[in-house]
């Protein structure tokens, strides 16, 4: 694996990553409240203010950028961890973002009567929804659950996909998108939901805790953040603690972990022209970095 590379730094708690036509790649800054835009000559800019925590992020089939947002949260001075929910946290939501003007309007901040608590992470299929994951929000005391949904972009319907979901976290697409893996963050699993219709999985009975099949965990204090797919196959996601990259099979075999200079590598995803260009969000030091990857990233839908 080639050398790790730092992009841009100063970044608040850095997540998203998405490349862009251009090759310029937006970072959501979860605790600054706003995405940033950074251009392949170095330079960076604020893209748009979103508020709250804006997470994952997805380029859609409009040419909108779709965001995860978890409401926000609480900070020491200091400190890139949240400590709890931001005093004005009211839920989480899902954002459209329209990347010509920065205008930011809230999609969904309900399923049914239910209000979404973390919304995390974020994927298009090929027929222009979304699957998202919902992490839950952690209290002092206590947390949500967690969960997985499927959303249409013009706000006209959201389902649930399942629930309860532990602590779910990244989410990405086989390449021939039977397949939708979420990464479990508390327990280090990769779980796998198969996919019989658009927002519909095949859901496995007990002893399954929510419905999926276990595809791989790991040991030791290792916690699962996002993820990416590669064109193997292979899930990549970006492991807390142990701060690298773990590369792991469909069959759930342990490929290798790509170690990272950062014990918070939160999100993966791929560019350049081969997509053989990764970008890794270093949240600890809040920084975007790029490695030059050993095979290719799949090709999103959008």
């Amino acid at each position: 694996m080639s050398e790790v590379k730092i992009l841009a730094s100063g970044f608040k708690f850095p997540e998203g990553p998405m490349v862009l036509p251009d090759g310029s790649v937006v970072v959501a800054e979860i605790a600054g409240g706003q995405l940033s835009r950074v251009y392949p000559d170095g330079r960076v800019a604020v893209a748009a203010k979103t508020g709250g925590g804006p997470n994952g992020m997805a380029l859609g089939p409009d040419g909108a950028w779709y965001v995860c947002n978890n409401g926000g949260g609480e900070y020491r001075p200091g400190s890139f961890m949240a400590i709890g929910p931001a005093k004005d946290y009211a839920g989480g939501y899902i954002q459209r973002v329209d990347p010509g003007t920065g205008e930011v309007r809230k999609l969904y901040t309900h399923c049914g009567q239910k209000r979404l608590s973390s919304p995390n992470d974020i994927v298009f299929d090929t027929h222009g929804g979304f699957y998202f994951s919902d992490f839950g929000k952690k209290y002092h005391h206590h947390r949500d659950h967690g969960g997985l949904y499927y959303a249409k972009i013009d706000g006209s319907s959201i389902v649930e996909v399942t629930y309860p979901v532990a602590c779910p976290n990244g989410v990405g697409l086989s390449p021939d998108g039977k397949v939708l893996y979420a990464a479990d963050t508390e327990a280090s699993r990769l779980w796998a939901f198969d996919i019989i219709a658009p927002g519909v999985i095949d859901k496995h009975p007990f002893p399954s805790p929510n419905s999926g099949r276990l595809v791989c965990g790991l040991p030791g204090y290792q916690r699962f953040d996002s993820l990416a797919v590669q064109a193997n196959g292979n899930i990549c996601i970006a492991t807390l603690i142990a701060g690298c990259i773990t590369v792991i099979s469909p069959s759930g075999k342990l490929v290798r972990q790509v170690k990272m200079p950062d014990v918070y590598p939160t999100n993966i995803c791929f560019g350049g022209p081969d997509l053989r260009t990764a970008y890794i969000t270093l949240s600890a030091s809040g920084e975007l970095a790029s490695v030059h990857w050993a095979e290719a990233g799949l090709r999103l839908n959008f």
